[in-house]
């Protein structure tokens, strides 16, 4: 099971451009943003990178998962590169373009009349980011994760660090000091302005430290290649905008939906924040997805690629599994990384994290339609996903709140998660231990109904309680799979 473990060494390379950067972000702006900003300020926050993580996509048009495919079909890699950033690099700077030409009336759409400037913060931000993201990406594709990680964890660290200077330090000084020099690159007015441009100077502090690695190679255009490649990288642009939609689309909808209008962006903050608390599902999820997609690409034409699958599906499952019970046994000390007056929405968390497995599972499973080039199917399973989380969002935020939308999630996610499977017996049949798979899910389930249900006083004793349980899932998936996994490492 050598497979396994190289994939794992990868995954947590990876992770030291993706778990160490976020999960910092995490521990340090999560409890910051929700400590310094007022509920509907954060509301504002969660819904504008709500709308940035949607044109990312649309941005980026596919373009990642595309170099990938074409780096391993076509024998110059190097023009693939060339004609994939140079593609980038046109659509990025038209975008940014049309952002700087029409801010104020995207701003009066989406109601921030009064704050077009974040508009401009924004379409800066998305058009850097796209530009880059190839770069990042044949960083990953020559295995060179030490130096992804790297420049992933700097721009956390200016993120972070200008935050808390714009945010908190400059502050502290207007009101203690008025007249200090430091004062000149402040403005109490900008608010929240600030969280968003301390993004934007990070996302240009990235792309300076990318500069070496853009010119590595001549830039070649290839307009015959490009057009191959937009034809594959249509259908996952689809796939990716409905798969964003499907992920944030619920902070741009409570805003609309909520009957009391004055309150709503507060109640966006509200979610906002406790979704948050999903983030080391969502992390490993995404440390994963950066070192499987090439990891499944390379494997393909090998005997056991089939077999290699459905192992990495089953434990895959288990640690997804894992994370949801430490989030939700220790939820009383997860909580904390939220200010107080957020935690009226913790009700969503369990809901939230149950639809993130289902997205992470959806990832092992998507492999079928890439590797036939049928990623139209993608579009489809996506776009029923995007439905039910219409229809929740729509039709149930005026009667269950923001439940409606945790709940959408959920629903979607399995949804997405049936289809891919069913439709993929039918053109790509990967053997799953769905035995396996389900009887942990299951397990787990019932270990969190157990904890949900006791009602014990004290802290501590509630604290060792859970940590016992969670002994006992990691202690019998070793029972059941110790022979297993010792065979096939034979």
């Amino acid at each position: 099971m050598n497979y396994l473990k190289q994939l794992a060494g990868q995954t947590a390379v990876y992770g030291l451009g993706t778990i160490v950067p976020r999960l910092m972000n995490f521990l340090l702006m999560t409890p910051f943003y929700t400590r310094v900003f007022q509920k509907g300020e954060y509301g504002v926050v969660t819904e504008l990178y709500a709308y940035a993580a949607l044109l990312l996509v649309l941005l980026t048009y596919g373009m990642e998962t595309t170099f990938f495919r074409y780096s391993e079909k076509e024998k110059n890699k190097d023009l693939v590169y060339s004609t994939s950033f140079i593609s980038l690099l046109v659509t990025s700077l038209v975008f940014i373009a049309i952002i700087l030409l029409f801010s104020q009336p995207i701003a009066d759409l989406i109601h921030y009349s009064s704050h077009h400037e974040y508009i401009v913060y924004f379409g800066l931000i998305i058009g850097i980011d796209a530009f880059a993201s190839i770069p990042f990406a044949r960083l990953r594709q020559q295995n060179k994760a030490f130096r992804f990680a790297i420049i992933k964890v700097i721009n956390v660290l200016v993120l972070i660090a200008l935050n808390v200077f714009f945010l908190w330090v400059c502050p502290m000084i207007a009101e203690n000091n008025p007249e200090s020099p430091l004062l000149v690159f402040y403005s109490p007015d900008i608010g929240v302005g600030y969280a968003f441009i301390s993004n934007l100077i990070a996302s240009i502090v990235t792309l300076i430290l990318l500069i070496p690695d853009i010119f590595k190679i001549k830039l070649k255009f290839d307009k015959a290649l490009l057009r191959r490649m937009l034809n594959y990288s249509f259908p996952i642009l689809i796939v990716g905008l409905l798969g964003m939609f499907n992920d944030v689309s619920d902070k741009i909808f409570l805003k609309y939906f909520w009957p009391d209008k004055e309150e709503a962006l507060q109640i966006v903050g509200i979610y906002g924040a406790n979704f948050k608390l999903a983030v080391l599902l969502t992390i490993f999820t995404q440390m994963f997805r950066y070192a499987a997609e090439p990891f499944f690409f390379a494997k393909a034409k090998e005997k056991d690629s089939k077999q290699m699958y459905a192992d990495v599906m089953k434990y895959f499952v288990i640690f997804e599994l894992l994370i949801f019970l430490g989030v939700t046994l220790y939820i009383d000390f997860a909580k904390y990384f939220i200010d107080e007056k957020f935690w009226e929405g913790l009700s969503i968390v369990p809901v939230i994290l149950f639809a993130k497995i289902f997205f992470g599972i959806t990832i092992n499973l998507s492999i079928w339609y890439k590797l036939t080039d049928k990623t139209r199917y993608g579009a489809y399973i996506n776009l029923i996903g995007a439905l039910v989380i219409i229809f929740f969002n729509v039709m149930l935020i005026p009667v269950w709140g923001y439940m409606a939308s945790a709940w959408g999630q959920f629903a979607c996610y399995f949804s997405i998660m049936l289809l891919s499977f069913f439709l993929g017996r039918r053109h790509f049949r990967i053997d799953y231990d769905l035995k396996s798979i389900i009887s942990y899910t299951a397990f787990a389930l019932v270990l969190f109904t157990i904890n949900e249900n006791l009602s014990i006083e004290s802290l501590w004793a509630q604290t060792f309680l859970s940590t016992l349980m969670i002994l006992f899932f990691i202690g019998v998936v070793y029972f059941r799979e110790r022979r297993s996994f010792v065979g096939k490492a034979k």
